[in-house]
């Protein structure tokens, strides 16, 4: 599975913080929605294409908070 957007809310904190992330493995797509920090809590969405991801990337990035992008790490060999 390859990461390909990360979005954060610009929070630190395991109460404020949100991240969303956008990652692709074959012809499918994954969103993760994570509250929390990396000890937080996620909620995972599948799709059949990017433009559905998108629209749902869209959704979660909705609301009051300033979302930024993060770049994509480059992979751990």
């Amino acid at each position: 599975m390859e990461q390909r957007k990360h979005w954060w809310n610009g929070k630190w904190g395991r109460l404020a913080r949100r991240d969303v992330y956008l990652r692709a493995d074959a012809d499918r797509w994954h969103v993760e929605q994570r509250a929390g920090g990396a000890e937080g809590v996620s909620r995972f969405y599948e799709f059949g294409s990017e433009d559905d991801a998108l629209d749902a990337v869209r959704a979660l990035l909705a609301g009051p908070d300033t979302w930024r992008e993060l770049s994509a790490r480059p992979p751990a060999w």
